[in-house]
């Protein structure tokens, strides 16, 4: 491909996604193929030869896209936002066409310079006290893998960099605690991380599923009692299913009075911070160590980028530097490197799209979209109060609704279960709305995020009219 026709059918192809970012909603939500549908359409051999960009395109538009689910549609209910915005896809494609490395001040000084700035700018925006330092992540689940990692080398004197296992005393394992309502990353960054799922110590939750602070200090004293070695604390502000706050104020002392590495993951939530009057969900956060959470679910970057601080920048960087001659520069000593900062060596120039965000967007319409959005879920909520056979099954802090049918005369949560997974079922399949569940002490509870970029109160509506529709022939 030329410079001439990379022009032809880029222009093509920015039409192609503007019209797509304009008419999202004539396609069903969630994907209607059937597995393995896809895979079946394509060749089983790579071509030999080139084929025209326009064949390609026909064969997009033929045979991947209807295997696609839209999350940017604007009755995307589901799981959590994942918005996007036009600033953001043309930071990216500058990013991409720029094709930098960022593992290095030297690769690209400009791309290590904004992305410290953008994240000082996120930092101002979410009310972080003073002292916080951030870098971009791909995920949230890669961040608290890299404060797991920060936890284990504060409580071994960075032993288990240096030996491994063997630094550990037999019968002294490393625990970390969290809610039964946190992440599942915390799972898997603790096994990745050596501690194990049998040291994951679950913490109690209150009536609003948010962590209880008296248990946590139960648990730790237990565990010194027992002779195990208390090492993190993950909390959690917006659980995935639910968006319960735990009380960092609370919990914070319990941390620093046991010398523990406080983490706090507000993937979703932490986006919210931006609006005064939703700043309290981070109170308390002056305990922490480290801090994430995701411009790429509701803060209109797109997919993948995720804002990592921490309180001491060079212990993250002890426990993460490898120091190879190849990698070595005239300036290290000047400048901050952030392929020290992360699990990753090569690193995108995520900081680009931020940055055409918060210009493109400025805070002040930032917040009133975000506003917008925790209004509309609170609209629903209410919709549901004032509805019969209805009821909302959680507090709702923030962007996200679970709720259940529940139609007089039929108690049985197993018969309640049923009936709301064939509702779900039944709503996904009709194609127009796209809803995902959790489970509740053991009731299946329907849950409706608010958050996508081109979401109208009129999507909300229709989604109520759609349940109400499928309920009525429960």
């Amino acid at each position: 491909m030329d410079s001439k026709e990379f022009r032809q059918e880029g222009h093509r192809l920015i039409d192609w996604i503007a019209e797509y970012l304009d008419h999202a909603d004539r396609f069903p939500v969630l994907s209607q193929v059937r597995p393995g549908e896809i895979r079946n359409a394509l060749p089983d051999h790579p071509p030999s030869g080139g084929e025209p960009f326009a064949a390609i395109m026909d064969d997009f538009e033929q045979v991947i896209l209807p295997g696609v689910t839209h999350w940017n549609h604007p009755r995307f209910f589901a799981y959590f936002p994942a918005n996007n915005s036009a600033p953001s896809i043309l930071g990216e494609l500058l990013s991409a066409g720029l094709g930098v490395n960022a593992m290095l001040w030297q690769t690209s000084p400009a791309a290590t310079e904004l992305e410290q700035q953008v994240m000082a700018w996120l930092g101002e925006l979410i009310g972080l006290p003073g002292g916080f330092q951030g870098s971009i992540q791909d995920t949230a689940s890669t961040a608290t893998l890299c404060a797991l990692l920060c936890a284990r080398e504060k409580a071994t004197g960075f032993a288990f960099n240096a030996r491994g296992p063997a630094a550990l005393d037999p019968g002294r394992p490393l625990r970390i605690y969290c809610s039964r309502e946190a992440h599942s990353s915390v799972i898997k960054g603790a096994r990745i991380a050596g501690f194990g799922d049998e040291n994951i110590v679950t913490i109690d939750v209150d009536g609003a599923r948010a962590m209880d602070p008296d248990d946590l200090a139960r648990k730790i004293e237990a565990d010194r009692d027992a002779g195990r070695r208390p090492c993190c604390v993950v909390a959690t502000v917006g659980t995935t299913s639910t968006t319960a706050i735990d009380p960092l104020a609370q919990i914070g002392p319990v941390a620093r009075q046991h010398d523990l590495w406080l983490h706090v993951d507000a993937a979703l939530a932490g986006s919210a911070a931006i609006l005064p009057e939703k700043r309290w969900i981070l109170d308390g956060i002056e305990h922490a160590d480290s801090f994430v959470f995701n411009p790429h679910k509701w803060l209109f970057v797109n997919f993948d980028c995720s804002a990592f601080f921490v309180r001491d920048p060079g212990h993250l960087e002890r426990v993460m530097a490898i120091d190879p001659a190849y990698l070595q520069t005239d300036r290290d000593d000047q400048v901050t490197n952030f392929r020290d900062w992360g699990i990753q060596l090569g690193r995108r120039f995520r900081a680009l799209k931020v940055w055409f965000v918060l210009r493109s967007y400025g805070s002040a319409r930032l917040r009133e979209m975000l506003a917008g959005h925790i209004a509309l879920a609170g609209e629903f909520a209410g919709w549901l109060e004032a509805a019969p056979d209805w009821e909302v099954m959680a507090p709702v802090p923030l962007n996200t609704v679970c709720f259940r049918y529940h139609p007089t005369g039929r108690n049985l949560d197993e018969e309640l279960n049923a009936i709301n997974k064939g509702i779900m079922d039944r709503v996904n399949a009709a194609g127009r709305i796209y809803l995902t569940h959790t489970v509740l002490d053991g009731r299946f509870a329907l849950r409706l995020a608010v958050g996508q970029t081109g979401t109208q109160r009129r999507h909300v509506v229709e989604a109520w009219e759609e349940l109400r529709r499928q309920a009525a022939s429960a």
